[in-house]
């Protein structure tokens, strides 16, 4: 059965992105350092159009999710970093330029509509204006047997909880201390889920943290 997951990086203070985000720094003050551990992969270099990168349990463990993934979503700000009409938005066209690192459809949540942007090497931006459950169902269909992968940010990710559609996190921890910006779970309340811890990975970079979701 195709499954929805999280995958996302975390400080050990629980934050997704530093303070004060802006264009020139779209995860905030420090956040860049909670991707330091997969930029040096082989996996994450090969999925950028690069070559070369370090290989061993970290890259094994990101072959493996990338190798499930048949879809995504993320939210408007992950996309942009705006939120406003499209007109408005100086990063409209987004970060990743003509060749995005996805290689899948895209399932973009935002309060605007837009035409789907079709990009190089199979990535399709469609923007979902309708809501949350509209955004899953689309990138089920276009999954097919492959599992969806919920991208971020944190106030996306804090829905799909609440609505208890996500299957599973993956949380890869970096060894840093942000000390404040976008706490991943912000305040979920007495109605969050239960996890059940099902695998670790550790190394000297990053731990590795998978969680099935609890069904009540």
């Amino acid at each position: 059965m195709p499954r929805f997951f999280l995958d996302i990086s975390m400080s050990l203070d629980g934050f997704v992105a530093g303070p004060t985000a802006t264009l020139e720094e779209p995860l905030g003050k420090g956040g860049e350092r909670l991707h330091e551990w997969a930029l040096r992969l082989a996996s994450w270099r090969s999925q950028h159009g690069l070559e070369g990168g370090e290989t061993g349990p970290d890259d094994e463990l990101s072959r493996e999710l990338q190798a499930r993934v048949g879809a995504v979503v993320m939210g408007r700000r992950m996309f942009s970093g705006g939120d406003g009409p499209w007109e408005s938005d100086p990063n409209a066209d987004a970060w990743w330029g003509d060749d995005p690192p996805f290689h899948v459809p895209v399932f973009v949540l935002t309060h605007h509509e837009r035409e789907p942007v079709v990009k190089e090497g199979g990535t399709t931006f469609t923007f979902v204006t309708d809501g949350i459950e509209s955004a899953l169902e689309q990138a089920r269909a276009a999954a097919e047997d492959s599992d969806v992968q919920l991208s971020g940010g944190a106030s996306v990710a804090q829905q799909y909880l609440r609505a208890g559609q996500l299957d599973e996190l993956n949380i890869h921890v970096a060894p840093i201390l942000l000390g404040g910006g976008v706490s991943l779970f912000g305040e979920l309340g007495p109605d969050a889920p239960g996890l059940k811890l099902t695998k670790v990975v550790e190394s000297p970079f990053v731990t590795h943290l998978t969680y099935e979701i609890e069904r009540a």
